[in-house]
C-alpha cells in the first residue's frame, strides 16, 4: 500500500514540475510590446477544398 502511495506522490512531484516548466519558461526579456504585435498581419486562414457532391439519385425499377 505504501508504494502506491508514494508511485502516486511522485507521479503528482512530476505533474507539478512539468506545469511549472511550461508555465514560468517564457520569453527571456518578458512579452513582446504591443507596438510589434500591432503591425503583423494575423495569418491567413486556411481554405479546403468543397466537399464533394452527393451521387445521383438511382431510379428503383
Amino acid at each position: 500500500m505504501a508504494v502506491i502511495l508514494l508511485e502516486a506522490l511522485l507521479a503528482l512531484v512530476i505533474l507539478l514540475g512539468i506545469v511549472w516548466w511550461t508555465m514560468f519558461a517564457g520569453r527571456k526579456r518578458g512579452e513582446l510590446p504591443a507596438s510589434r504585435l500591432q503591425g503583423e498581419a494575423p495569418p491567413a486562414p486556411a481554405v479546403s477544398p468543397p466537399p464533394p457532391a452527393p451521387p445521383p439519385p438511382r431510379d428503383r425499377p
